[in-house]
């Protein structure tokens, strides 16, 4: 798999699936707390009853808040050209340097294809920002050590 642009759908297809995974279980922890809020029992300790309904209603809101962060990421990746050819490091490209492999995203980590490893990185991420309009052979420092992209794609 040495074409740029193959490589690039799977590892945006790879991303795809991350963030589908977070919005899926932030769907399912957000329910799984709303019926537990809603089964909460009325019982003769009525405080007990009030604090594990309101325990459970912060626990949705945060799954909910979770989600909310998922949905602005499957935005991110929605608005990504993977198909365009990039001559500088920008949103959407894959960067190879001489310390690694970035593609240019959502933040999902490590991906590895056919044994070899790309981390995709949002563009808000440090080490993208500072990449960020460098061409090949430009050599950017990040956390005192020298990043040469050796190619954009």
């Amino acid at each position: 798999m040495d074409d740029p642009l193959t490589i690039k759908k799977e590892l945006f297809s790879r991303c795809q699936q991350y963030v589908q995974q977070r919005i899926d279980t932030a769907r399912l922890a957000m329910e799984a707390a709303q019926e537990s809020a809603n089964s909460e029992s009325k019982s003769s300790a009525g405080d007990k009853y009030e604090t594990g309904r309101a325990m459970a209603q912060l626990e949705r809101d945060r799954h909910a808040q979770l989600l909310a962060e998922a949905l602005k990421l499957e935005g991110e990746l929605t608005r990504l050209n993977i198909d365009k050819k990039y001559d500088t490091v920008q949103p959407g490209s894959l960067v190879e340097t001489n310390r690694g492999r970035f593609f240019i995203s959502v933040s999902a980590g490590k991906l590895t294809l056919e044994h070899v490893d790309y981390f995709a990185v949002s563009p808000a991420s440090p080490v993208a920002a500072l990449l960020a309009g460098h061409q090949v052979s430009e050599t950017v420092v990040f956390n005192k050590m020298a990043y040469q992209i050796l190619s954009v794609a």
